[in-house]
């Protein structure tokens, strides 16, 4: 593995849920660690207060991610508080502004989902990578993107279509950053969370729970932010060598295909 003393990432949406414990498991591993949110600063202060208080280097860089005016500034914010910069974990993510019929579906809340769940994930790598590129790099640490994207990158939610199609052109971001910059030394992961028990999910937690209990995950319970922390901190520190491009499906074995 990389020397994880030097390892500085950036990490959106992670104020609270799935990102703020991506943010503490990288800590917890030797990270410094900058945290980024949008509209929620408060929160923000408070996760960063956590990871110092814990010992770890975090700063915070707020903003709208889907502001791609504001990526250069968000990376540069980093690698001044904390330094070179080695990885970028894209979470930030938004749900459907409202769950209906596919026929119903209204631009807006298309538009939000391709803005922040897609088109951001695009244009902060490819800011992330180019300051890589023209940069000196130690052979001694791991340089990666790992992208959080979703189960509904590939299994059908009627209700939510333009939440699944935006994580689908998601997880395709993730495919050709990793063949562009294999020859970077720069890996690219799409992490695919599945039932993960988040702010986001707690409309439909309890029926979800009953149906993992049921068979529909085979370990029967609701994924945990921690789980999906525990798998970045994983890929981030290098433990994966040889390895770019790879969907890692965090979902308990929801989409195995059984009889």
């Amino acid at each position: 593995m990389a020397d994880t003393s030097s390892q500085v990432a950036l990490v959106t949406g992670a104020a609270r849920g799935i990102g703020l414990a991506i943010a503490k498991a990288l800590a917890t591993a030797g990270f410094s660690v900058a945290l980024n949110d949008f509209g929620r600063n408060d929160e923000l202060a408070r996760a960063v207060e956590a990871l110092s208080d814990d010992g770890a280097k975090a700063v915070a860089v707020p903003g709208d991610v889907s502001d791609l005016s504001k990526h250069e500034w968000m990376l540069r914010t980093a690698t001044d508080a904390l330094g070179p910069m080695t990885t970028l974990v894209n979470n930030a993510g938004v749900g459907v502004l409202s769950r209906g019929d596919l026929l119903e579906v209204s631009e807006e809340s298309y538009d939000r989902c391709m803005a922040v769940n897609a088109k951001a994930h695009f244009f902060l790598t490819q800011a992330f990578a180019m300051s890589l590129v023209n940069a000196k790099r130690s052979p001694h640490l791991f340089y990666s993107v790992i992208n959080v994207t979703s189960s509904n990158a590939v299994a059908v939610a009627v209700q939510r279509g333009e939440y699944c199609a935006s994580k689908a052109a998601a997880a395709m971001i993730s495919k050709v950053f990793a063949a562009r910059l294999g020859q970077e030394g720069i890996a690219v992961f799409d992490v695919q969370p599945g039932l993960i028990e988040t702010e986001m999910t707690a409309a439909v937690k309890d029926s979800y729970r009953t149906r993992a209990e049921e068979g529909l995950t085979l370990f029967p319970r609701l994924g945990q932010p921690d789980d999906i922390g525990t798998i970045i901190r994983t890929v981030a520190t290098g433990a994966l060598p040889y390895m770019t491009g790879q969907v890692l499906s965090a979902d308990a074995g929801l989409l195995l295909p059984r009889f």
